[in-house]
Protein backbone atom coordinates (compact mmCIF):
# COMPACT_ATOMS: atom_id res chain seq x y z
CA UNK A 1 0.00 0.00 0.00
CA UNK A 2 1.20 3.77 -0.92
CA UNK A 3 1.65 6.18 2.16
CA UNK A 4 2.07 9.46 2.11
CA UNK A 5 1.20 12.62 4.25
CA UNK A 6 -2.24 13.86 3.01
CA UNK A 7 -4.60 12.96 0.53
CA UNK A 8 -6.31 16.01 -0.83
CA UNK A 9 -9.14 14.99 -2.93
CA UNK A 10 -10.29 17.48 -5.80
CA UNK A 11 -8.19 19.18 -8.19
CA UNK A 12 -9.93 22.29 -8.40
CA UNK A 13 -8.74 25.58 -7.84
CA UNK A 14 -9.13 24.88 -4.07
CA UNK A 15 -7.13 21.46 -3.81
CA UNK A 16 -4.30 22.88 -5.72
CA UNK A 17 -4.00 25.63 -3.96
CA UNK A 18 -4.13 23.51 -0.43
CA UNK A 19 -1.27 20.84 -2.19
CA UNK A 20 0.86 23.53 -3.02
CA UNK A 21 0.51 25.17 0.11
CA UNK A 22 1.16 21.53 1.90
CA UNK A 23 3.99 20.59 -0.51
CA UNK A 24 5.91 24.55 1.26
CA UNK A 25 5.04 23.47 4.32
CA UNK A 26 7.34 20.14 4.06
CA UNK A 27 4.91 17.45 3.57
CA UNK A 28 3.95 14.72 0.80
CA UNK A 29 0.68 15.16 -0.68
CA UNK A 30 -1.65 13.27 -3.16
CA UNK A 31 -4.03 14.35 -4.80
CA UNK A 32 -7.12 12.37 -6.45
CA UNK A 33 -9.43 13.60 -9.23
CA UNK A 34 -12.55 11.45 -10.24
CA UNK A 35 -12.34 13.55 -13.52
CA UNK A 36 -9.63 12.13 -16.05
CA UNK A 37 -8.79 15.43 -17.45
CA UNK A 38 -8.91 19.04 -16.55
CA UNK A 39 -12.39 19.87 -17.35
CA UNK A 40 -11.81 23.09 -19.20
CA UNK A 41 -15.37 24.39 -18.01
CA UNK A 42 -15.42 28.05 -15.82
CA UNK A 43 -17.85 28.44 -13.50
CA UNK A 44 -15.90 31.35 -11.61
CA UNK A 45 -14.33 34.06 -13.87
CA UNK A 46 -12.19 34.91 -11.16
CA UNK A 47 -12.03 35.41 -7.57
CA UNK A 48 -11.96 38.64 -4.68
CA UNK A 49 -9.30 40.44 -3.45
CA UNK A 50 -8.08 38.67 -0.49
CA UNK A 51 -8.03 35.40 -2.91
CA UNK A 52 -5.74 37.13 -4.86
CA UNK A 53 -3.92 38.42 -2.15
CA UNK A 54 -3.44 34.66 -0.65
CA UNK A 55 -1.93 33.84 -4.44
CA UNK A 56 0.55 37.31 -4.34
CA UNK A 57 1.58 35.74 -1.14
CA UNK A 58 3.32 33.13 -2.93
CA UNK A 59 4.11 34.60 -5.92
CA UNK A 60 1.46 32.76 -7.72
CA UNK A 61 -0.47 35.67 -9.17
CA UNK A 62 2.28 36.04 -12.39
CA UNK A 63 1.19 32.54 -13.41
CA UNK A 64 -2.39 33.51 -14.10
CA UNK A 65 -1.44 35.57 -17.16
CA UNK A 66 -3.36 38.42 -18.24
CA UNK A 67 -6.62 39.76 -16.18
CA UNK A 68 -8.73 42.75 -14.86
CA UNK A 69 -9.03 44.30 -11.84
CA UNK A 70 -12.78 45.24 -11.34
CA UNK A 71 -13.19 48.93 -9.85
CA UNK A 72 -16.41 49.11 -9.22
CA UNK A 73 -17.97 46.94 -6.45
CA UNK A 74 -21.71 45.59 -5.99
CA UNK A 75 -23.62 43.33 -3.74
CA UNK A 76 -26.44 41.86 -5.27
CA UNK A 77 -26.13 44.36 -8.37
CA UNK A 78 -26.46 47.43 -6.19
CA UNK A 79 -23.73 49.26 -7.44
CA UNK A 80 -21.19 51.18 -5.59
CA UNK A 81 -17.31 53.06 -5.94
CA UNK A 82 -14.62 51.04 -4.77
CA UNK A 83 -12.10 54.15 -5.48
CA UNK A 84 -13.89 55.85 -2.64
CA UNK A 85 -12.15 54.06 -0.02
CA UNK A 86 -9.06 54.25 1.79
CA UNK A 87 -7.86 50.75 0.67
CA UNK A 88 -8.07 48.66 -2.98
CA UNK A 89 -10.72 46.35 -2.41
CA UNK A 90 -11.00 45.48 -6.21
CA UNK A 91 -11.28 41.69 -7.38
CA UNK A 92 -9.74 39.92 -10.37
CA UNK A 93 -11.75 39.99 -13.59
CA UNK A 94 -11.71 37.77 -16.98
CA UNK A 95 -10.13 34.96 -15.39
CA UNK A 96 -10.92 31.65 -16.21
CA UNK A 97 -10.98 29.30 -13.40
CA UNK A 98 -9.71 26.77 -16.33
CA UNK A 99 -6.42 28.83 -16.14
CA UNK A 100 -5.89 29.19 -12.25
CA UNK A 101 -6.20 25.78 -12.15
CA UNK A 102 -3.54 25.54 -14.56
CA UNK A 103 -1.09 27.84 -13.03
CA UNK A 104 -1.66 25.65 -9.90
CA UNK A 105 -1.45 22.66 -11.36
CA UNK A 106 2.21 24.29 -13.01
CA UNK A 107 3.56 25.26 -9.64
CA UNK A 108 2.38 21.57 -8.23
CA UNK A 109 4.18 20.30 -11.06
CA UNK A 110 7.38 21.85 -10.27
CA UNK A 111 7.02 20.80 -6.53
CA UNK A 112 6.53 17.23 -6.96
CA UNK A 113 3.71 16.86 -6.35
CA UNK A 114 1.21 14.04 -8.11
CA UNK A 115 -2.11 14.70 -9.17
CA UNK A 116 -4.07 11.44 -9.69
CA UNK A 117 -6.75 11.89 -12.33
CA UNK A 118 -9.48 9.44 -13.20
CA UNK A 119 -9.38 8.29 -9.75
CA UNK A 120 -12.74 8.07 -7.41
CA UNK A 121 -12.49 7.49 -3.89
CA UNK A 122 -14.99 5.43 -2.65
CA UNK A 123 -14.09 4.80 1.03
CA UNK A 124 -12.24 6.25 3.53
CA UNK A 125 -10.96 3.87 7.04
CA UNK A 126 -8.80 4.89 9.95
CA UNK A 127 -5.92 2.57 10.48
CA UNK A 128 -3.48 3.62 13.66
CA UNK A 129 -1.59 5.93 11.95
CA UNK A 130 -4.13 7.72 10.09
CA UNK A 131 -6.40 7.48 7.27
CA UNK A 132 -6.60 4.78 4.24
CA UNK A 133 -7.97 6.30 0.90
CA UNK A 134 -9.91 3.55 -1.03
CA UNK A 135 -10.46 4.14 -4.81
CA UNK A 136 -11.32 3.16 -8.10
CA UNK A 137 -9.71 4.28 -10.96
CA UNK A 138 -8.31 2.65 -14.65
CA UNK A 139 -6.34 0.41 -13.00
CA UNK A 140 -9.24 -0.92 -10.97
CA UNK A 141 -9.12 -0.49 -7.04
CA UNK A 142 -6.78 1.23 -5.24
CA UNK A 143 -5.71 1.81 -1.41
CA UNK A 144 -3.51 4.58 -0.10
CA UNK A 145 -2.74 5.48 3.33
CA UNK A 146 -2.09 9.23 5.05
CA UNK A 147 -2.17 10.80 8.19
CA UNK A 148 -4.92 12.97 7.19
CA UNK A 149 -7.32 13.55 4.10
CA UNK A 150 -9.28 17.09 2.83
CA UNK A 151 -12.15 16.90 0.97
CA UNK A 152 -11.61 19.71 -2.10
CA UNK A 153 -14.14 18.16 -3.45
CA UNK A 154 -16.84 20.54 -3.94
CA UNK A 155 -20.72 20.35 -3.54
CA UNK A 156 -22.37 17.25 -2.38
CA UNK A 157 -18.49 15.95 -1.12
CA UNK A 158 -18.03 12.24 -1.07
CA UNK A 159 -15.64 12.58 1.36
CA UNK A 160 -18.31 14.35 4.20
CA UNK A 161 -20.40 11.75 2.96
CA UNK A 162 -17.86 9.22 3.76
CA UNK A 163 -16.83 10.60 7.08
CA UNK A 164 -20.24 10.79 7.93
CA UNK A 165 -20.03 15.14 8.76
CA UNK A 166 -23.67 16.31 8.72
CA UNK A 167 -23.99 19.56 7.12
CA UNK A 168 -27.06 22.40 7.65
CA UNK A 169 -29.08 22.58 4.49
CA UNK A 170 -31.23 25.12 2.44
CA UNK A 171 -33.37 23.36 -0.23
CA UNK A 172 -33.24 24.90 -3.69
CA UNK A 173 -35.98 27.32 -5.16
CA UNK A 174 -35.20 28.00 -8.22
CA UNK A 175 -32.70 26.90 -10.92
CA UNK A 176 -29.72 28.51 -13.58
CA UNK A 177 -28.50 27.31 -16.80
CA UNK A 178 -24.91 28.41 -17.93
CA UNK A 179 -23.30 28.34 -21.31
CA UNK A 180 -19.94 29.09 -22.69
CA UNK A 181 -20.64 29.95 -26.40
CA UNK A 182 -18.77 31.38 -29.39
CA UNK A 183 -20.37 32.24 -32.64
CA UNK A 184 -22.97 34.44 -31.33
CA UNK A 185 -22.53 37.69 -29.55
CA UNK A 186 -25.45 38.75 -27.66
CA UNK A 187 -25.61 42.32 -26.06
CA UNK A 188 -23.14 42.56 -23.12
CA UNK A 189 -24.57 42.71 -19.60
CA UNK A 190 -22.02 41.63 -17.43
CA UNK A 191 -23.39 41.91 -14.52
CA UNK A 192 -26.81 41.19 -15.26
CA UNK A 193 -30.07 42.81 -16.64
CA UNK A 194 -33.17 42.39 -14.25
CA UNK A 195 -36.03 41.43 -16.29
CA UNK A 196 -39.80 41.11 -15.06
CA UNK A 197 -40.87 38.48 -12.76
CA UNK A 198 -38.08 37.67 -11.18
CA UNK A 199 -35.48 36.62 -14.07
CA UNK A 200 -32.40 37.69 -15.00
CA UNK A 201 -29.90 37.27 -17.79
CA UNK A 202 -25.88 37.51 -18.01
CA UNK A 203 -23.79 38.10 -20.96
CA UNK A 204 -20.02 38.53 -20.27
CA UNK A 205 -17.65 38.39 -23.20
CA UNK A 206 -14.58 36.76 -22.97
CA UNK A 207 -12.62 37.77 -25.97
CA UNK A 208 -11.74 35.72 -29.24
CA UNK A 209 -15.88 35.23 -29.68
CA UNK A 210 -16.28 33.83 -27.04
CA UNK A 211 -18.79 34.50 -23.98
CA UNK A 212 -20.73 33.43 -21.07
CA UNK A 213 -24.57 33.47 -20.45
CA UNK A 214 -26.34 32.77 -17.52
CA UNK A 215 -29.93 32.50 -17.26
CA UNK A 216 -31.79 33.15 -13.74
CA UNK A 217 -35.54 32.58 -14.20
CA UNK A 218 -38.23 31.12 -11.91
CA UNK A 219 -39.74 28.89 -14.75
CA UNK A 220 -36.84 27.05 -14.72
CA UNK A 221 -36.62 23.37 -12.60
CA UNK A 222 -35.46 24.41 -9.03
CA UNK A 223 -32.94 20.87 -9.18
CA UNK A 224 -32.14 20.86 -12.92
CA UNK A 225 -29.76 17.65 -14.30
CA UNK A 226 -26.54 19.16 -15.27
CA UNK A 227 -26.06 15.80 -17.74
CA UNK A 228 -29.83 16.41 -18.97
CA UNK A 229 -29.75 19.88 -20.06
CA UNK A 230 -28.96 20.49 -24.19
CA UNK A 231 -28.25 23.62 -25.58
CA UNK A 232 -31.41 24.19 -27.48
CA UNK A 233 -33.04 24.76 -23.99
CA UNK A 234 -30.43 27.30 -22.81
CA UNK A 235 -30.98 28.55 -26.43
CA UNK A 236 -34.75 29.29 -25.99
CA UNK A 237 -34.74 30.19 -22.65
CA UNK A 238 -32.32 32.63 -23.47
CA UNK A 239 -34.81 33.64 -26.90
CA UNK A 240 -37.86 33.75 -24.33
CA UNK A 241 -36.27 36.06 -22.01
CA UNK A 242 -34.45 38.33 -24.09
CA UNK A 243 -35.87 37.80 -27.67
CA UNK A 244 -32.24 37.57 -29.16
CA UNK A 245 -31.25 34.57 -30.84
CA UNK A 246 -28.49 32.59 -30.33
CA UNK A 247 -29.41 28.99 -32.00
CA UNK A 248 -26.55 28.67 -34.45
CA UNK A 249 -23.62 29.35 -31.51
CA UNK A 250 -21.67 26.28 -30.59
CA UNK A 251 -21.75 25.70 -27.19
CA UNK A 252 -18.53 25.20 -25.46
CA UNK A 253 -19.93 23.73 -22.20
CA UNK A 254 -23.06 23.83 -20.74
CA UNK A 255 -24.20 23.71 -16.77
CA UNK A 256 -27.36 23.44 -14.56
CA UNK A 257 -27.84 23.81 -10.84
CA UNK A 258 -30.11 25.62 -8.30
CA UNK A 259 -29.59 27.59 -5.62
CA UNK A 260 -29.21 24.90 -2.63
CA UNK A 261 -26.59 25.78 0.05
CA UNK A 262 -25.04 23.76 2.77
CA UNK A 263 -22.81 24.38 6.17
CA UNK A 264 -20.95 21.33 7.05
CA UNK A 265 -21.33 21.35 11.13
CA UNK A 266 -17.74 20.67 11.39
CA UNK A 267 -14.92 21.42 9.31
CA UNK A 268 -12.76 18.88 11.16
CA UNK A 269 -13.39 15.56 12.44
CA UNK A 270 -10.48 13.71 13.58
CA UNK A 271 -7.97 12.95 10.17
CA UNK A 272 -10.56 14.23 8.00
CA UNK A 273 -10.92 17.66 7.12
CA UNK A 274 -12.93 20.01 4.62
CA UNK A 275 -12.46 22.99 2.74
CA UNK A 276 -14.22 24.74 0.24
CA UNK A 277 -17.45 23.95 -1.44
CA UNK A 278 -17.24 20.72 0.30
CA UNK A 279 -17.53 22.82 3.51
CA UNK A 280 -19.64 25.36 2.94
CA UNK A 281 -21.96 25.32 -0.66
CA UNK A 282 -23.16 28.35 -2.12
CA UNK A 283 -25.04 29.41 -5.22
CA UNK A 284 -22.46 30.49 -8.09
CA UNK A 285 -22.70 34.27 -7.38
CA UNK A 286 -19.76 36.59 -7.87
CA UNK A 287 -17.45 33.62 -7.70
CA UNK A 288 -17.73 33.99 -3.76
CA UNK A 289 -17.54 30.40 -3.22
CA UNK A 290 -14.31 29.95 -5.11
CA UNK A 291 -12.74 33.15 -3.19
CA UNK A 292 -13.40 31.51 0.17
CA UNK A 293 -12.47 28.14 -0.61
CA UNK A 294 -8.73 29.99 -1.69
CA UNK A 295 -8.62 31.27 1.74
CA UNK A 296 -9.53 28.02 3.28
CA UNK A 297 -6.62 26.24 1.48
CA UNK A 298 -4.36 29.23 2.81
CA UNK A 299 -5.60 28.73 6.98
CA UNK A 300 -5.45 25.08 6.96
CA UNK A 301 -2.56 24.57 4.72
CA UNK A 302 0.13 25.52 6.95
CA UNK A 303 -1.47 24.39 9.99
CA UNK A 304 -1.78 20.94 8.69
CA UNK A 305 1.50 20.83 7.25
CA UNK A 306 3.35 21.47 11.01
CA UNK A 307 0.62 19.54 12.58
CA UNK A 308 1.56 16.32 10.67
CA UNK A 309 5.73 17.38 10.91
CA UNK A 310 4.96 17.31 14.69
CA UNK A 311 5.93 21.10 14.83
CA UNK A 312 2.36 22.24 15.87
CA UNK A 313 1.44 23.69 19.56
CA UNK A 314 -1.57 22.26 21.26
CA UNK A 315 -4.84 22.95 19.40
CA UNK A 316 -3.38 24.58 15.88
CA UNK A 317 -5.44 22.09 13.76
CA UNK A 318 -8.55 23.23 15.80
CA UNK A 319 -8.08 26.75 15.05
CA UNK A 320 -8.82 25.73 11.23
CA UNK A 321 -12.63 25.46 12.28
CA UNK A 322 -12.68 28.02 14.71
CA UNK A 323 -11.51 30.56 12.45
CA UNK A 324 -13.40 29.61 8.72
CA UNK A 325 -16.54 27.53 10.11
CA UNK A 326 -17.83 31.26 11.40
CA UNK A 327 -16.58 32.70 8.14
CA UNK A 328 -18.62 29.63 6.19
CA UNK A 329 -21.90 30.65 7.91
CA UNK A 330 -21.54 34.36 6.78
CA UNK A 331 -20.68 33.68 3.61
CA UNK A 332 -23.78 31.89 2.78
CA UNK A 333 -25.73 34.45 5.09
CA UNK A 334 -24.71 37.10 2.53
CA UNK A 335 -24.60 35.04 -0.25
CA UNK A 336 -28.66 34.56 0.61
CA UNK A 337 -29.06 38.16 1.30
CA UNK A 338 -27.61 39.56 -1.79
CA UNK A 339 -29.44 36.85 -3.90
CA UNK A 340 -32.80 38.08 -2.75
CA UNK A 341 -31.79 41.39 -3.80
CA UNK A 342 -29.90 40.12 -7.28
CA UNK A 343 -32.77 38.00 -8.21
CA UNK A 344 -35.70 39.55 -6.19
CA UNK A 345 -38.66 40.80 -8.51
CA UNK A 346 -39.62 44.44 -8.90
CA UNK A 347 -40.90 44.53 -5.32
CA UNK A 348 -37.53 44.85 -3.86
CA UNK A 349 -36.69 47.88 -5.99
CA UNK A 350 -37.28 50.21 -2.93
CA UNK A 351 -34.65 48.28 -0.78
CA UNK A 352 -32.21 48.80 -3.86
CA UNK A 353 -32.62 52.25 -4.05
CA UNK A 354 -32.39 52.45 -0.51
CA UNK A 355 -29.34 50.88 -0.76
CA UNK A 356 -28.16 52.84 -3.53
CA UNK A 357 -28.21 55.79 -1.28
CA UNK A 358 -26.68 54.27 1.33
CA UNK A 359 -23.32 52.97 -0.32
CA UNK A 360 -23.12 55.88 -1.58
CA UNK A 361 -21.71 56.93 1.97
CA UNK A 362 -18.01 55.52 2.28
CA UNK A 363 -18.91 53.90 5.59
CA UNK A 364 -21.30 51.23 4.40
CA UNK A 365 -19.14 51.03 1.29
CA UNK A 366 -16.74 50.14 3.34
CA UNK A 367 -18.68 47.97 5.15
CA UNK A 368 -19.78 46.11 1.70
CA UNK A 369 -16.72 45.97 0.34
CA UNK A 370 -15.00 44.18 3.27
CA UNK A 371 -17.72 41.41 3.04
CA UNK A 372 -17.40 41.08 -1.27
CA UNK A 373 -13.64 41.38 -1.49
CA UNK A 374 -12.63 39.15 2.04
CA UNK A 375 -10.55 42.14 3.09
CA UNK A 376 -13.05 42.41 6.32
CA UNK A 377 -12.58 39.35 7.91
CA UNK A 378 -10.77 39.63 11.77
CA UNK A 379 -10.00 36.62 13.63
CA UNK A 380 -9.23 36.31 17.70
CA UNK A 381 -5.98 36.29 17.85
CA UNK A 382 -4.74 38.16 21.00
CA UNK A 383 -6.13 40.50 23.16
CA UNK A 384 -4.71 43.82 22.01
CA UNK A 385 -6.40 46.87 20.69
CA UNK A 386 -4.09 47.64 17.49
CA UNK A 387 -6.30 48.02 14.25
CA UNK A 388 -4.37 45.49 12.37
CA UNK A 389 -4.26 42.69 14.94
CA UNK A 390 -6.49 39.49 13.96
CA UNK A 391 -6.53 41.21 10.22
CA UNK A 392 -4.40 40.49 7.56
CA UNK A 393 -1.88 42.70 6.77
CA UNK A 394 -1.87 44.48 3.43
CA UNK A 395 0.94 42.42 1.65
CA UNK A 396 1.36 45.73 -0.56
CA UNK A 397 3.50 47.39 2.03
CA UNK A 398 6.53 47.82 1.62
CA UNK A 399 9.72 47.65 3.77
CA UNK A 400 13.39 49.01 3.41
CA UNK A 401 15.84 46.36 4.29
CA UNK A 402 19.51 47.20 5.95
CA UNK A 403 21.32 47.02 2.40
CA UNK A 404 18.76 49.66 0.97
CA UNK A 405 16.58 47.39 -1.11
CA UNK A 406 12.88 47.46 -0.93
CA UNK A 407 10.56 44.79 -0.69
CA UNK A 408 6.63 44.02 -0.47
CA UNK A 409 5.48 41.84 2.98
CA UNK A 410 3.91 39.41 -0.30
CA UNK A 411 7.64 38.76 -1.38
CA UNK A 412 8.64 37.88 1.84
CA UNK A 413 5.67 35.50 2.29
CA UNK A 414 6.56 33.19 -0.82
CA UNK A 415 8.69 30.95 1.94
CA UNK A 416 4.98 30.25 3.60
CA UNK A 417 6.95 31.15 7.06
CA UNK A 418 5.28 32.93 9.40
CA UNK A 419 7.52 36.49 9.35
CA UNK A 420 8.48 38.30 12.76
CA UNK A 421 9.42 42.09 10.77
CA UNK A 422 11.28 44.45 13.36
CA UNK A 423 12.16 47.85 13.07
CA UNK A 424 16.03 49.26 13.70
CA UNK A 425 14.58 50.81 17.13
CA UNK A 426 11.84 48.19 17.54
CA UNK A 427 12.39 47.30 21.56
CA UNK A 428 10.87 43.83 20.57
CA UNK A 429 14.09 43.23 18.54
CA UNK A 430 15.82 43.59 21.54
CA UNK A 431 13.81 41.09 23.58
CA UNK A 432 13.18 38.39 21.15
CA UNK A 433 12.94 34.61 22.69
CA UNK A 434 15.95 32.99 22.72
CA UNK A 435 15.06 29.78 20.54
CA UNK A 436 12.86 30.86 17.60
CA UNK A 437 10.72 28.12 15.51
CA UNK A 438 12.49 27.43 12.15
CA UNK A 439 9.68 28.05 10.63
CA UNK A 440 9.74 32.09 10.98
CA UNK A 441 11.76 34.80 9.02
CA UNK A 442 13.01 37.50 10.96
CA UNK A 443 13.36 40.37 9.23
CA UNK A 444 14.67 44.06 10.09
CA UNK A 445 13.93 46.62 8.24
CA UNK A 446 12.12 50.07 8.23
CA UNK A 447 8.91 51.08 6.69
CA UNK A 448 8.51 52.52 3.46
CA UNK A 449 4.95 52.67 3.43
CA UNK A 450 2.38 51.99 6.13
CA UNK A 451 1.35 50.55 8.85
CA UNK A 452 -0.86 53.28 9.91
CA UNK A 453 -0.32 53.50 12.94
CA UNK A 454 3.28 52.36 13.17
CA UNK A 455 4.71 49.22 14.31
CA UNK A 456 8.06 48.72 16.32
CA UNK A 457 7.45 45.09 15.57
CA UNK A 458 4.79 42.39 13.77
CA UNK A 459 3.81 38.60 13.77
CA UNK A 460 2.15 37.62 10.74
CA UNK A 461 1.37 34.08 10.43
CA UNK A 462 1.95 32.31 7.03
CA UNK A 463 -1.50 32.95 5.89
CA UNK A 464 -0.63 35.83 6.11
CA UNK A 465 -3.03 37.15 9.28
CA UNK A 466 -1.65 39.78 12.18
CA UNK A 467 -0.67 37.46 15.21
CA UNK A 468 0.69 40.02 17.49
CA UNK A 469 2.05 43.76 17.16
CA UNK A 470 3.96 45.82 19.26
CA UNK A 471 2.79 48.06 20.49
CA UNK A 472 -0.55 47.17 20.63
CA UNK A 473 -0.99 43.64 22.29
CA UNK A 474 -1.61 42.55 25.67
CA UNK A 475 0.50 39.08 25.11
CA UNK A 476 4.10 39.60 24.74
CA UNK A 477 6.12 37.81 21.48
CA UNK A 478 7.25 34.66 23.32
CA UNK A 479 3.06 34.23 24.14
CA UNK A 480 2.49 34.61 20.45
CA UNK A 481 5.12 32.23 19.54
CA UNK A 482 3.82 29.60 21.66
CA UNK A 483 0.60 29.84 20.29
CA UNK A 484 1.19 29.50 16.93
CA UNK A 485 4.91 28.34 15.97
CA UNK A 486 6.34 26.64 19.42
CA UNK A 487 5.72 24.33 21.88
CA UNK A 488 4.78 21.62 19.60
CA UNK A 489 3.06 18.40 20.93
CA UNK A 490 2.88 14.93 18.72
CA UNK A 491 -0.08 14.50 16.69
CA UNK A 492 -3.18 12.03 18.30
CA UNK A 493 -3.10 8.94 16.71
CA UNK A 494 -6.16 7.27 14.98
CA UNK A 495 -7.80 3.77 15.43
CA UNK A 496 -8.99 1.17 13.41
CA UNK A 497 -12.41 0.98 11.90
CA UNK A 498 -14.10 -1.79 9.78
CA UNK A 499 -15.16 0.66 6.84
CA UNK A 500 -16.05 4.65 6.64
CA UNK A 501 -15.30 6.80 9.89
CA UNK A 502 -16.62 5.14 12.80
CA UNK A 503 -16.54 7.40 15.83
Amino acid sequence: MNTTDVIVVGAGPVGLMLAVELRLGGVDVSVYDRLPAPSGESRALGFNRRAAESLDQRGLLPRLGAFRWGPMGHFGGVRFDLGMLDEDHSGVLGLSQARTEEALGGRLEELGVPVHRGREVTGLRESPEGVVVCSEGPGGPGEESAAYVVGCDGAGSTVRALARIPATGWEATRGMYTAEITGAVPRPRPIGERLAGGSMVVCTPLGEGRCRIVIHDPALPARPDPGALTFAEVAGAWRRLTGESIDDAEPQWLWACGNSAALAEEYRRGRVLLAGDAAHEIPPLAAWGLSAGLQDAANLGWKLAATVRGRAPEGLLDTYHAERHPVGGELIRNARAASKIYLGEDALDPVREVMGELLAHKGAAEQAAGIVSGLGIRYDLAKGDHPLLGRRMPPSRELTLPDGTRTRVADLLHTAHGLLITTDSGAAAQHLPGRLPDRLDVVTATWTTGPDPGLDAVLVRPDGYVAWTSPGTTDDLTQALDRWFTNPRPPARGRVTACGIDR
